[in-house]
């Protein structure tokens, strides 16, 4: 009796067994298929100036993508003809990527490779790309970031300044919050670094001076990578009297020495 009870308990578990194992396989099956059906969003860096800074890699997915999106569709073409790219191209930027981005997501899962692209550098360094890629992580598919052109790293390199560490700020906010912002950063060691334009770059380095002190070294970088490229160091008294000298042009990066230890 005892060991009919004991068959009938193995007849049992092994039943269970094998159905439950059949069916994670089936479902594991049926999610492989899913997620290879899927897109892949690749987010692609795109010269800051010199179009020979383009990677081989980039114009391959550019080429092979779906659909381009683009921050400005007019910019962006004439790098795409440039490189002879003739693929279907959408605008996506900072004023409807909240609008755009959902459709994106469904182009992608229904298995569309995408690709973005900004007017120069890489997407979601001070540009549009953070919402789409958070809303594609947050839908399961897969995002790839190519290496390529971002105007803050060379403007570093070159700078003379710690590069081991520093701390990357973009454009400080225009009228509310910058004075605030500022301040918080006068305990920052790290170095530190800033985009700007040159219509505002006198006024952001004298309030940098008054922040931090007219002593604090600092390379103003210009024109990366173009043919009238320069970096300008020395203290920040010294930066904002060659400026008001020599009238700022071109795309500004400002690289600011962190706070010496006492």
């Amino acid at each position: 009796m005892k060991s009919e009870k004991i068959a009938n308990a193995i007849v049992i578990f092994s039943f269970f067994y094998f159905y439950f194992s059949f069916l994670i396989s089936r479902f594991s099956f049926i999610f492989i298929i899913f997620a290879a059906e899927m897109g892949i969003l690749y987010i692609v860096p795109t010269p800051v100036g010199n179009m020979e800074d383009m990677t081989l890699r980039a114009i391959r997915i550019l080429k092979e993508a779906d659909l381009i999106l683009a921050e400005d569709t007019r910019t962006s073409g004439i790098l795409l003809k440039h490189f002879e790219i003739k693929n279907q191209l959408m605008s996506h930027h900072k004023f409807n990527e909240h609008g755009t981005s959902a459709g994106i997501v469904q182009r992608l899962l229904a298995g569309q490779t995408v690709a973005l692209i900004s007017d120069a550098g890489t997407p979601g360094i001070s540009d549009p790309g953070f919402f789409l890629v958070r809303e594609a992580v947050r839908a399961g598919v897969e995002v790839q970031t190519l290496p390529g052109a971002t105007a803050f790293v060379p403007a570093l390199v070159s700078s003379g300044l710690p590069c081991d560490r520093f701390c990357f700020e973009g454009f400080l906010p225009q009228k509310k919050g910058r004075k605030t912002k500022l301040e918080s950063l006068i305990d920052e060691e790290r170095t530190m670094i800033f985009y700007e334009s040159p219509y505002r770059l006198v006024k952001t380095l004298e309030q940098f001076a008054e922040v931090y002190g007219a002593d604090r070294q600092v390379s103003v970088c210009r024109e990366i990578s173009k043919v009238h490229e320069e970096s300008v160091r020395g203290s920040l008294e010294e930066v904002i009297a060659h400026f008001k000298e020599t009238e700022p042009r071109g795309e500004i990066v400002i690289v600011l020495a962190g706070k010496t230890k006492d």
